[in-house]
């Protein structure tokens, strides 16, 4: 078995668009829902994705900061299962719009039409704690120290 490293997974993380971020509800109910990286992973753990403000996932940060996040990536051409991260971290919520500019891709206008300026955009950032991750051949836990 060959353990990954942080930066093994960020790498990983890049090429997949698409995870699951799962936050908890006032009633304790965990609810999940699919957003884009964009691409936008740090070597340190981080992730980052846009939302306007006025959602259900923004609501269930502000009162429990803690969630998880999942990726699963597409299997190789020979059979090999792509690789599937959970991390466990805190989000921050940024209404910066330096940070909004550091953080915004091509593409994310679809979603949000005024760009950096789109009325109601907030920044999710997710300060990873734990990856787990399992990819066919190798699969571990990275803790990561802040």
């Amino acid at each position: 078995m060959t353990d990954l490293t942080l930066q093994d997974i960020a790498r990983e993380m890049k090429a997949i668009d698409f995870g699951m971020l799962s936050t908890r509800s006032e009633s304790g109910r965990i609810s999940a829902r699919p957003m884009s990286n964009n691409g936008d992973v740090a070597f340190d753990g981080d992730c980052y994705f846009f939302s306007y403000e006025d959602t259900r996932k923004v609501a269930d940060i502000r009162q429990a900061p803690g969630v998880s996040l999942t990726f699963s990536g597409a299997p190789s051409l020979f059979g090999k299962p792509g690789i599937f991260v959970a991390v466990q971290g805190d989000a921050v919520l940024s209404k910066d719009k330096t940070e909004f500019q550091q953080h915004w891709v091509d593409g994310l206008d679809r979603w949000f039409p005024d760009g950096i300026e789109t009325e109601g955009l907030i920044l999710i950032k997710v300060v990873g704690s734990r990856v787990d991750y399992w990819d066919g051949n190798a699969n571990g836990t990275i803790e990561i120290a802040r």
